[in-house]
């Protein structure tokens, strides 16, 4: 349940620091949104993971709760250009974990693989290196990154 641990503790990383990250956003927003990505890298770190917090809407920014509760990257390993599984069972458990959405092969060229999982209102784009979460983490979003970090990128809890 790596990826649970992980956006708790960004979450509370986020939390602690929000009046440093209000106070930088009145006063330089650039400056705050780097703050944010650095405490993204600092919580990334403790799990052998590039953490990058995303705003990919105008506004985003402000909505000070759902910091770490939506649109992240994980980079895991930049090397990597092939599941350990196939990508088939990825499929398989996206469906079974997130019920009624789309499933689709993405980024299949150099001999790179990939899957894309996805709905109308978002999406999650798999990657062997990395995974890219553009929606909020809702329950069952949340048991999927588990599933998938664990079994599509081999990591496991450091927690008993």
């Amino acid at each position: 349940m790596i990826f649970s641990e992980l956006i708790l503790d960004l979450q509370q990383e986020l939390k602690s620091n929000l009046p440093q990250i209000r106070f930088l956003l009145k006063k330089n927003p650039a400056t705050a949104y780097t703050r944010i990505v650095e405490i993204g890298k600092e919580v990334g770190l403790k799990y052998k993971i590039k953490l990058v917090v995303n705003f990919p809407k105008a506004g985003r920014i402000d909505e000070f709760d759902m910091y770490g509760k939506r649109d992240l990257s994980l980079i895991i390993d930049y090397d990597k250009k092939r599941f350990p599984i196939n990508r088939e069972i990825i499929k398989d458990k996206a469906k079974e974990i997130l019920g009624d959405i789309k499933v689709e092969d993405a980024y299949m060229y150099e001999n790179k693989e990939g899957v894309r999982v996805f709905t109308d209102e978002w999406k999650i784009d798999i990657l062997p290196h990395s995974v890219h979460i553009w929606t909020e983490f809702d329950d069952k979003v949340t048991k999927f990154c588990d599933w998938l970090i664990e079994n599509a990128y081999e990591l496991k809890s450091n927690k008993k």
